[in-house]
C-alpha cells in the first residue's frame, strides 16, 4: 500500500541520515546557520526548514524524472531483461551499502558543490539543493533504490511525494540540530554503529532485488506462502542472521571467522526479509467479478448480450493492479455495479505476440489500464482509467455508463 511505501521512504531517509557520509554534515549545518546570524530559535527553525525543503526539492525533482519514465518502464517491465536490470541495480546498491564499493562523486565536483550557498533563505535553500548530493556515497544507494521503485510505479504525483517524504526523513536531524544547537551534545558519537545502519539498508536492498526477480525466476514466487508457520520460519531466519552478525559485524573485520559469520548472517536476513515481504504482498485470493480471461471472447459476449464491457489490463508485478483487485474489485458495491458489465481481465505479466497486439490496439503505455467499451466494442471516450482508483472513485467514474 502507498501509506506503507511513504512510511518506509521516511524511515529510509531517517536511517540514511545516520550513515557515515551524512551524519558528519550535521555540525556543518549548525555552522551554516550560525554564520548567518540566526540567533533566535524561530530564525534557526525557519532557516533549517528552508534547508531541508531544498533537499526535498532536489529529491522530488528526481522523483518526477524517474516517474515520468514509468510509462516506458511499466510497458517494458514484462521483459525479463528489464526486470533483471532492476534487480541488478538493487543488488549493486545493496552491495555498496555492505561495503563492497562506494558510490561517490568526483572530488572536484564535490568541492564545487560545497561552495554553493549565500546569505538568508535563498542561501539555505541552495545549500539544501546540493547538501544531499555531497553526501552521495551513502545517500546514493538508498536514493537510487527509491528512484528505481518510483520508475516502476508510473505515477508522477506518487513519485514526487515518495521522494519528498524520503528527503524529509533524511532532514529530520538537520531540522532538529539546526534549530536547537544544544541538541548536538545529545547526539551519539560517530562510530561502528553507523556501519550497522548501512548494513541494515544493504540487506533491505538485496531483499528488494529478490523481490523483483521473483517475476522472472518462478521458483522464487512458488516458494512463497502466506501461512503463519511459513512467516514464523522467515522471521526465525532474520533473527538467526542478526545473531550471527548480519548488522553488527563488518566484512572489513580482520578475523576470517567473523567475516564468514557476517556473510551467513546477511544471507539468512536477506532470505527472511524477502520471504516475509513477498508473502505479505502476494496477490490474495479475494472475491471479485466473474472475469472473462480472453479479450476477444469478452467482447463477443458483450456484443451478444448488448452490455458494456470493462477490460482490465494487469500484471502480477504491478502493485497498483494488486491494489485494484484487493481493495476495489472486491468491494461489494463495486461487484454489484459490475454485474451490468462483461468484465474482462487480460494478463500482461509475460510479454507475447498477443499482448503486443493488444498493447498496440488499445495504445497502452503502462499498467494498470482499465478500458470501458460499449456493446459494439467501441471504447467509451473519457472513461479510461490508469492507476489505482479506490471504490468510491471507481463507482463515480462508471456511474453514467449504461
Amino acid at each position: 500500500g502507498r501509506v506503507w511505501a511513504l512510511l518506509l521512504a521516511f524511515a529510509g531517509g531517517l536511517l540514511t541520515s545516520l550513515t557515515p557520509c551524512v551524519y558528519p554534515l550535521i555540525p556543518i549545518t549548525i555552522g551554516i546557520f550560525g554564520a548567518r546570524g540566526a540567533r533566535r530559535p524561530i530564525e534557526r527553525l525557519t532557516l533549517s526548514l528552508i534547508y531541508v525543503l531544498g533537499i526535498a526539492a532536489m529529491y522530488s525533482g528526481l522523483g518526477l524524472a524517474a516517474a515520468s519514465t514509468g510509462a516506458v518502464f511499466g510497458q517494458v517491465l514484462t521483459n525479463p531483461w528489464v526486470i533483471g536490470g532492476v534487480a541488478t541495480i538493487f543488488a549493486l546498491f545493496g552491495a555498496s551499502m555492505l561495503g563492497a564499493f562506494e558510490i561517490q562523486l568526483p572530488a572536484g565536483l564535490q568541492a564545487r558543490l560545497s561552495q554553493v550557498g549565500g546569505k538568508g533563505y535563498g542561501g539555505a535553500f541552495a545549500m539544501g539543493l546540493v547538501g544531499g548530493i555531497i553526501a552521495a556515497p551513502c545517500t546514493g544507494p538508498a536514493l537510487g533504490a527509491v528512484l528505481t521503485y518510483v520508475a516502476t510505479t508510473r505515477d508522477l504525483a506518487f513519485g514526487f511525494w515518495l521522494l519528498f517524504v524520503f528527503a524529509l526523513g533524511m532532514g529530520v536531524l538537520f531540522l532538529v540540530i539546526g534549530t536547537f544547537s544544544g541538541a548536538m551534545a545529545a547526539l551519539p558519537r560517530s562510530g561502528a554503529w553507523m556501519e550497522g545502519v548501512k548494513s541494515a539498508l544493504g540487506i533491505v536492498m538485496l531483499a528488494a532485488a529478490l523481490f523483483y526477480l521473483k517475476d522472472v525466476a518462478t521458483f522464487l514466487k512458488a516458494a512463497l506462502s502466506r501461512s503463519t508457520g511459513y512467516l514464523a520460519t522467515a522471521g526465525g531466519l532474520v533473527l538467526l542472521g542478526l545473531l550471527l552478525g548480519a548488522v553488527h559485524r563488518s566484512f572489513h573485520d580482520a578475523s576470517t571467522g567473523a567475516r564468514l559469520r557476517k556473510g551467513l548472517g546477511v544471507i539468512f536476513c536477506v532470505v527472511g526479509v524477502y520471504t516475509i515481504a513477498g508473502a505479505l504482498t502476494a496477490p490474495a485470493s479475494v472475491a471479485g467479478p466473474d472475469w472473462v480471461r480472453d479479450e476477444a471472447a469478452g467482447l463477443a459476449q458483450a456484443r451478444q448480450a448488448g452490455r458494456p464491457a470493462m477490460i482490465d489490463f494487469y500484471a502480477d508485478w504491478c502493485a497498483a493492479c494488486v491494489e485494484l483487485d484487493r481493495y476495489t474489485y472486491s468491494d461489494p458495491k463495486v461487484r454489484e455495479r459490475l454485474r451490468a458489465f462483461v468484465s474482462v481481465k487480460v494478463d500482461f505479466t509475460k510479454e507475447s505476440e498477443a499482448t503486443r497486439a493488444l498493447q498496440k490496439k488499445y495504445r497502452l503505455v503502462g499498467l494498470p489500464t482499465v478500458v470501458f467499451v460499449d456493446g459494439q466494442g467501441n471504447e467509451l471516450p473519457g472513461k479510461r482509467l490508469t492507476g489505482f482508483a479506490p471504490p468510491g472513485q471507481f463507482l463515480a467514474h462508471i456511474a453514467d455508463i449504461r
